[in-house]
């Protein structure tokens, strides 16, 4: 086949871009494989994305933690679930249902998620392909985990529907917190088969999952596949500057290309935040400041966070964390496993010098909504605790200029992809439940 002169002249283009800007490492491929779904799941799982019906309460969506106003995150350190109202920095308490705590970690982006190389899920993996296990895939769960799910962020969503700080709810509020709290989670009668039966129940949502899996029974991995669909379609950002570069369609900016050197040569970003996504999805300690009540158990209050080793027990994973994407990153604040970080500088800087950071750190700074008898800092005052996160970094130190950082930050900014943050198909005004949509 002959090859045209328009098609010399863009290959010669994509050459110049992409020599123009000299990288210590190999860029990455442009192309991105995500998952195919038919509209009528994607529309379904867009209304159940929205509807607090899978909360124990009926007051808490999968939106009021990941909502296209803030990013796909709640614009807070640690958010509150159950037992408060309104979305982000202005969500506050029901004094009439208190939460007990704050949520452990940071609300996670949802941009990208759905990409078929994304195979482990929260902040220690907790969920992650395992060909060896039931399904394929390790779950909390184990072998008690309910099959038949579509994929593994289909996976992702059955567990924050079980959390009672997140959705479920307090002991005695309703019959899926109950269920929770006794340890009844699957099969007839378990907390996931009593929101399916809620859901089914609902005229409308039953004659959409008609169109979608059929007349048989919905299960709730019926679903967590919907809502999987959708998040995958909503939330693919690959259209941003970079993705426009890679593909030799434009040039970066100047200071973005030299973010772009610095990026993948002398700052190593690239050694964690690698991938076209800007993950290795991999888990690294890098002595983050440990702020609200961590992921641990009810009896080992005051802990802090050991992340990934919870979850291996494998000492050598203590205070590792799930390598974030940063697509869209100036926009999903605050930053760390915790929210630790409000600004975007202060998280690139403590990449810089981690140990000297987590110990120079003000609580301060934290985005954290009022709940009365928190104690947020706990560990940060515990000389023994801030040890042992201080000798897990595995980051040696770097120095840039402010400049070299500025610049860093702007090839940061170039991961934007302006049409992802708001979605594709929007935030519904109504739900089928009929419950209030945070718009």
């Amino acid at each position: 086949m002959a090859i045209g002169l328009f098609d010399l002249i863009r290959g010669f283009a994509a050459l110049v871009l992409l020599s123009s800007v000299a990288t210590a490492e190999t860029l990455p491929s442009p192309d991105a494989e995500f998952p195919k779904a038919g509209m009528p799941q994607i529309e379904l799982g867009r209304l159940l994305f929205y509807d607090p019906i899978l909360s124990g309460g009926k007051t808490v969506s999968c939106a009021s933690c990941h909502h296209p106003e803030h990013a796909t995150g709640d614009a807070v350190s640690l958010g509150l679930g159950d037992g408060a109202n309104g979305l982000g920095p202005d969500r506050k308490v029901d004094p009439a249902n208190m939460p007990e705590q704050r949520i452990p970690r940071n609300a996670p982006a949802l941009f990208n998620v759905g990409a078929l190389e994304y195979r482990t899920f929260f902040h220690d993996g907790r969920l992650e392909v395992d060909e060896n296990r039931k399904g394929g895939i390790r779950t909390p769960l184990g072998a008690e985990m309910e099959q038949g799910f579509a994929s593994l962020l289909s996976a992702q969503t059955m567990f924050p529907v079980l959390s009672g700080d997140e959705m479920a709810g307090h002991l005695g509020e309703s019959d899926v917190s109950k269920a929770v709290r006794q340890g009844v989670l699957t099969g007839p009668g378990g907390a996931w088969d009593i929101l399916a039966q809620r859901v089914a129940g609902l005229p409308e949502y039953r004659a959409m999952f008609d169109g979608v899996i059929g007349a048989k029974p919905v299960h709730f991995t019926d679903i967590s596949d919907a809502i999987a669909a959708f998040v995958a379609f909503e939330w693919r950002a690959t259209e941003s500057d970079f993705d426009r570069f890679l593909r030799g369609e434009i040039e970066l900016a100047r200071d973005e290309a030299m973010g772009l050197d610095l990026f993948y040569g002398k700052a190593g970003c690239a050694s964690c935040h690698a991938g076209l996504f800007q993950t290795d999805h991999d888990f690294h300690a890098i002595a983050m400041p440990q702020i609200g009540p961590g992921k641990r158990a009810s009896f080992e209050r005051g802990a802090a966070d050991e992340g990934r080793m919870l979850v291996t027990g494998d000492p050598a994973d203590a205070f590792k964390f799930r390598t974030p994407s940063l697509r869209n990153v100036i926009h999903t604040s605050p930053y760390g496993h915790a929210g630790a970080y409000a600004r975007l500088e202060d998280a690139v800087r403590h990449h810089l010098n981690p140990e000297k950071y987590l110990a120079d750190y003000d609580p301060a700074q934290a985005v954290l909504p009022a709940l009365a008898g928190a104690e947020d800092t706990i560990v940060m005052v515990d000389p023994t605790e801030m040890a042992r996160i201080s000798a897990a970094n595995e980051l040696a130190p770097r120095v840039l200029s402010q400049a070299e950082v500025n610049a860093i930050i702007a090839f940061l900014g170039a991961l934007t992809d302006e049409d992802s943050l708001d979605g594709r198909l929007g935030v519904p005004a109504t739900v089928p439940s009929g419950l209030p949509v945070d718009q």
